[in-house]
């Protein structure tokens, strides 16, 4: 290698500390409001009212994560609910797109180009909210049970383009040519060649498929009436709206007993609890995809 290619690869220290100097900056405003969601979430009510979210609360309590302990075994539950059809149905989910996808992505496939349509045709046009419900409820009967966490969503048109884009600029087609050769069939080709070479793609909607479904609180409310199926999300959405019925009842009735119960209930450091309770398994989660992320930089090294 030359000098003057050297020259163009090698970064300066000015632009090197420039480059650091903004990364941290981007850094400090996510971390600065994560870190003002906990302290907030052990600050007092009147702290709150008085000065507002701030670092510096005038009294610290536990009065957020105490209310949500006397949930006692239903937030065990809720939180194992969820765990269970977010891993379940992110498996379900990758497996069926992933495997649409490579189907998608072999041009020597007669009917690809009318599926990718049909496919597509699903992004533009889509029955609604009513229809949906008619179609859960009285024809598939998943009303109250498990399965309507996980075949709803099974399939997403646009992460299944994803996935099949990926396949056709990340894996040469000649790859796909010599397996053939070889007298290798498609679940051959498909275990033994793409998966290994899928790994980022599929670790990237995995992740976007995590998030979205342990997100999910609307499916909890629309259809679940088991305590023993209520998501977190649902649950949490639940006991805010009680809290937020309650003090607004309380205030109206302007009773010493309603007064004093307004007072006492906790609601902005709970709202920040419940917070806390939610994101903190994403964030556990988040390091194991990451590890593919960064693999998946040296992917499309391969030339032909």
């Amino acid at each position: 290698m030359s000098k003057m290619d050297n020259k163009f690869n090698v970064i300066g220290r000015g632009w090197n500390a420039l480059f650091t100097t903004i990364l941290c900056i981007v850094s400090l405003t996510m971390i600065i409001p994560m870190a003002l969601v906990v302290v907030v979430s052990f600050s007092s009510e009147l702290s709150i009212a008085n000065k507002g979210f701030s670092f510096f609360p005038e009294t610290w309590t536990l009065e957020g994560y105490r209310y949500l302990a006397k949930m006692g075994d239903q937030v065990l539950r809720s939180y194992g609910i969820t765990i269970f059809y977010t891993v379940t149905g992110t498996l379900m989910s990758l497996t069926v797109m992933s495997l649409y996808a490579y189907v998608l992505a072999q041009r020597s496939f007669r009917h690809h180009k009318f599926m990718t349509w049909i496919l597509f045709f699903t992004m533009l046009f889509g029955g609604g909210l009513v229809p949906s419900y008619i179609l859960n409820v009285r024809y598939l009967h998943i009303y109250d049970t498990i399965w309507v966490f996980l075949l709803p969503s099974l399939v997403s048109a646009y992460n299944v383009i994803i996935l099949r884009t990926f396949i056709q600029t990340t894996i040469p087609e000649s790859l796909f040519e010599a397996a053939r050769i070889d007298g290798a069939n498609h679940f051959q080709v498909f275990g033994k060649i793409v998966l290994p070479l899928y790994k980022a793609g599929l670790a990237t909607i995995g992740l976007f498929n995590v998030v979205g479904r342990w997100n999910d609180w609307f499916t909890g409310v629309l259809y679940i009436e088991n305590p023993n199926l209520v998501p977190l999300q649902t649950l949490l959405q639940k006991i805010q709206s009680s809290i937020e019925f309650i003090k607004q009842n309380a205030a109206v009735a302007g009773t010493p007993d309603g007064i004093e119960l307004m007072r006492n209930l906790p609601q902005q450091n709970l709202r920040m609890a419940c917070m806390i309770i939610i994101i903190l398994p994403v964030l556990a989660a988040y390091p194991f995809f990451q590890r593919y992320f960064v693999s998946g930089l040296t992917i499309g090294s391969v030339k032909e």
